[in-house]
């Protein structure tokens, strides 16, 4: 397809400049600042920035029309080994036709994407056209999805939101969601020189993790399995020399299937643990949703329990079918697809039922792995991508 007269070195070098302002969840202002420096410098002035940090420019048209939302997360996940990596990953490094640095997947090129087209989108309307064009920079998204997401929809109230998460620039919509779940094991402590004398809580654990392996998973013909997964396991006290543990907590990564609710994920636990504490009188278990906390870089406290829920959507809703249109009309070659991992999409259409679509450059099996990169060639379809789902949605009617 014909790139000409698209912003290209302005959307390269706005991804070089965000990869290499590193922004780990909860230190994301480097990169909200960079942004907002982008933006001025195009004429985009109206700037919002939230509680917790997620910057919003906002392109008003002169006519009523919809509020459409595009929503990237500039968080990334930590760097375990810089040394593994063959460039610096927080420097963003152009090598032949790609860039490389944490975050240039999932997901600041697409973020720089949206900003430039969003940029473009601005310099040609100048305001006329109908309705609202959001660009959402969220913070928080890799510890919490869709959290820091319910401030902006309960304050714009969005009619259409478009994530920009990888998709290779297909049209995604729907994904699985996701929950945490911890069991606990409470037993009573002896010396393991006696251990009859105890009730040994990692033993009973265990025996229940075993019957939880032959659950079977619920199945979506479109998203697939409901998966149920050990993730991690400890005991206590710990270390434990010559201690017959007296606790043992064990976490699961459940992926949530559309309108799974919680009691639909916790039931079946329960109920194995009902029949091993019915065998043994001794076994005691506790099961529930896992929460966190976080602080974000203004100091506000991020806090949620972590279900996050999954949506689809029917592909000859409206909305999809005219997003579907205007990108094969404007040369992108989008099929209709979902994602495998979680996004923002867990708020915005899982709780609040929002009209959702996901469309991004790059591939998902590129997140948050060593050398990490994005294709420019996907960078720039992305930004054109962008500009036709915002004309799309702010024409007339």
């Amino acid at each position: 397809m014909n790139t000409q007269g698209e912003n290209i070195q302005s959307v390269i070098q706005l991804c070089v400049e965000l990869i290499s302002a590193p922004s780990i969840s909860g230190e994301e202002l480097k990169a909200v600042q960079v942004l907002k420096r982008y933006y001025r410098s195009r004429g985009i002035n109206e700037l919002y920035v939230d509680e917790y940090g997620s910057l919003v420019a906002i392109i008003r048209g002169n006519r009523a029309g919809q509020t459409i939302l595009f929503d990237g997360h500039i968080d990334v996940v930590p760097v375990a080994n810089p040394a593994a990596w063959a460039t610096d990953p927080f420097v963003g490094a152009m090598i032949e036709d790609r860039i490389y640095g944490r975050g240039a997947s999932d997901m600041k090129g697409a973020v720089s994407a949206m900003a430039v087209a969003a940029c473009d989108f601005y310099e040609r309307k100048r305001g006329h056209f109908a309705g609202t064009i959001l660009i959402a920079s969220v913070v928080q998204e890799e510890r919490f999805e869709g959290v820091a997401a319910r401030a902006i929809s309960a304050k714009f109230r969005p009619d259409l939101v478009v994530i920009g998460e990888a998709t290779n620039l297909n049209l995604n919509i729907g994904q699985r969601g996701r929950a945490e779940i911890q069991l606990e094991s409470f037993g009573s402590p002896a010396h393991s020189a006696n251990p009859e004398k105890g009730f040994n809580a990692v033993y009973a654990l265990c025996d229940v993790i075993q019957d939880i392996r032959r659950l079977a998973p619920p199945l979506h013909p479109v998203l697939g399995k409901g998966i149920l997964e050990l993730t991690d396991i400890k005991s206590s006290p710990y270390p434990g020399a010559s201690v017959v543990p007296e606790y043992c907590v064990a976490s699961f990564d459940r992926r949530l299937l559309p309108e799974e609710t919680r009691d639909d994920v916790l039931k079946p636990l329960q109920q194995i643990i009902d029949e091993h504490t019915s065998k043994n009188s001794k076994c005691k278990f506790n099961v529930r949703l896992a929460s966190g906390k976080e602080t974000c870089y203004t100091g506000a406290i991020i806090e949620a329990e972590r279900f996050f829920p999954g949506w689809l959507f029917d592909e000859q809703e409206p909305f999809v079918v005219k997003s579907l249109h205007k990108l094969h009309e404007a040369g992108i070659e989008s099929k209709i697809s979902h994602y495998n991992f979680c996004t923002n999409g867990s708020h915005y259409a899982g709780e609040a039922n929002i009209p959702t679509i996901g469309i991004g450059p790059s591939v998902e099996s590129l997140a948050h792995i060593v050398n990490e990169y994005i294709e420019i060639d996907q960078l720039l379809k992305s930004v054109v991508a962008y500009k036709a789902i915002m004309e799309a949605f702010t024409m007339d009617i």
